[in-house]
């Protein structure tokens, strides 16, 4: 019976390159003997070739490129073009120039579903799992116009704009982080082995203890005695966490409504998500996108589900006649200013101008803001981690001044 033409099967394979280099790498194909064939045609010796078992397959299944990653392959791409490589020649130097098994597979895939004729953007949609929505999108609307170097530049730029302002917010939570990590560490070093010194010196002395020293060495006794069940709850704690953010929607979506509610992270938040909706949809619009695409699209992009449901609701207006902007009215979530922009673009028939000055705004605030929260953590950390620390200090200084005065 005929395979469907969707259905893949995966095939490991051993073979010499022209130089006679071992190469080992795996393939999808829709049978054996097909895969063999491409291999054979692109005069390789083949060594072994063999399907991958469903259970293995599992393991080896590609992922999705980083924002950095897919720039530098775009732009690697424009320059082989550029240079009058064939497309299929450049996806080849890009699969042996690849360090990772998983990026090496996606791009010899690419390169099999080029040789059978399909082009570039269908041989994208097959590697769907290790690309963007939007690339494969614009992939399909630059053989459109047959302008793919120009689309590649562009995407390649965009991607780059969106992994800087990714970068900019890992790394404003980096610093206080690392802070807060060093000052759990510093605490739990003196409760552990600091505070039990005295605790043996106060009752050898009967010393008369303050209410402050007996709450830190109780503090000192209880993480002392339930070291090991407190680190066991800290992890579950964080693993049950990340288990919900990651699998179940309503959970993530409400975490994600407080920290827009939380000062500061709040507007951080606002402004990333603002740049990145508006940068997008301005860039698809000069692109001649329908408008619903682009909607569609823009939904896929963010990983906030409160814009998921703001971006999708839009689509029911736009069904029903109405305007875009209907649906970020009165929403917290989209400052006054963007919307009054938004509904301006709309009105004046220049909403990818208009879109593009909005991007260009809330990007150039959430860098300040990002610099300006840096700026204020930096010295908010330090005093709560000295404040920590003199707390202690203060519960043992106390009983031993009390101690010497009675000698």
């Amino acid at each position: 019976m005929p395979q469907e033409k969707d259905e893949k099967k995966k095939y490991r394979y051993t073979i010499l390159n022209s130089q006679g280099e071992k190469v080992k790498g795996y393939l999808d194909s829709h049978s054996y003997d097909e895969a063999k064939n491409y291999l054979l045609s692109q005069q390789y010796q083949i060594v072994s070739l063999k399907e991958v078992s469903a259970f293995f397959t599992v393991s080896i299944g590609g992922s999705r490129f980083k924002n950095s990653e897919i720039s530098f392959i775009l732009t690697q791409l424009s320059t082989y073009l550029k240079a009058g490589i064939p497309l299929m020649d450049a996806v080849k130097i890009l699969e042996k120039q690849s360090v990772k098994s998983e990026q090496r597979r996606t791009f010899s895939n690419i390169a099999y579903q080029l040789s059978r004729g399909d082009s570039f953007s269908e041989a994208m949609e097959s590697e769907k799992r290790a690309f963007p929505p939007l690339l494969i999108n614009m992939m399909k609307a630059s053989e459109a116009t047959g302008d793919l170097e120009t689309t590649l530049d562009e995407m390649a730029d965009y991607y780059s704009s969106i992994d800087k302002t990714r970068k900019e917010t890992v790394n404003a939570m980096i610093y206080p982080i690392l802070i807060f990590v060093f000052a759990i560490a510093v605490m739990a070093f003196i409760l552990v082995y600091i505070i039990p010194e005295f605790v043996s010196l106060f009752e050898q002395n009967n010393a008369e203890l303050p209410h402050l020293t007996k709450f830190v060495i109780g503090a000192s006794s209880f993480v002392t005695n339930n070291a090991l069940p407190i680190v066991i709850v800290l992890v579950l704690i964080i693993l049950t966490y990340t288990l919900l953010y990651r699998k179940v929607k309503p959970f993530r979506k409400g975490m994600q409504t407080i920290f827009l509610h939380l000062p500061l992270v709040g507007n951080a938040i606002i402004y990333k998500e603002v740049a990145l909706f508006t940068k997008t949809f301005s860039y698809l619009l000069a692109r001649n996108v329908f408008i619903t695409d682009s909607m569609e699209m823009l939904s896929n992009i963010t990983t906030n589900e409160v814009y998921k449901d703001i971006i999708r609701n839009s689509l029911g207006y736009l069904a029903k006649g109405g305007k875009i902007s209907e649906s970020f009215k009165g929403k917290k979530e989209f400052p006054v200013v963007a919307y009054e922009m938004l509904q301006t673009g709309e009105n004046t028939g220049r909403l990818a101008t208009m879109m593009e000055y909005v991007g260009k705004y809330y990007d150039n605030l959430h860098t300040n803001l990002i610099k300006r929260v840096n700026t204020f953590i930096e010295p908010v950390m330090i005093l709560l981690l000295a404040v920590m620390v003199g707390v202690v200090v203060l519960s043992l200084i106390i009983p031993m001044f009390s101690f010497y005065s009675t000698i």
